[in-house]
């Protein structure tokens, strides 16, 4: 973070963890998705998009559904690159990546239930086999905690695989 004062990551001072970034992840009750929209006659090209969602963190990726007409879901199909952020500012994590339709059975089952469990609702799998169901595999993840805004910015990189 250029400008800011922030500490340099080689002096040890508070850099955290990488399970301090999943818990924030995983309790997080609202994240916001950005996505890019393309090319129209009311916009331009590679325009931000900017919605609310419920989400899961699950096997190492973030999980939400969307309906198939929705701009999240025309976006995606067009081009995957997102970003996707916890909805706490004090204590922010955000994840750039790459977002993939799922489409197996399986995979949406066993997301139905963790949103089932995590939001206390009963809308099954059927629900979200008629929506468009999307896993955002991390590529960058940055989080900071605001009470060390200097010393706690910290970065992951994720490979592919």
């Amino acid at each position: 973070m250029p400008g800011y004062g922030v500490v340099p990551a080689d002096d040890g001072r508070g850099l955290l963890s990488w399970g301090w970034a999943e818990r924030r992840l995983a309790g997080a009750h609202d994240y916001w998705l950005a996505t890019v929209r393309s090319a129209g006659p009311d916009r331009p090209a590679a325009s931000p998009h900017v919605m609310p969602v419920w989400g899961v963190w699950l096997d190492g990726r973030l999980w939400l559904s969307t309906s198939p007409a929705s701009r999240k879901a025309v976006n995606v199909r067009a081009n995957p690159a997102v970003a996707v952020t916890t909805g706490d500012p004090i204590e922010p994590v955000v994840v750039e990546g790459t977002a993939d339709v799922i489409t197996e059975p399986s995979l949406i089952e066993a997301f139905a239930e963790a949103m089932d469990a995590k939001y206390e609702t009963d809308y099954g799998p059927e629900f979200y086999t008629t929506n468009v169901t999307v896993a955002v595999a991390p590529v960058t993840v940055f989080a900071l905690d605001s009470d060390d805004f200097t010393g706690t910015p910290t970065r992951w990189r994720f490979t592919a695989g």
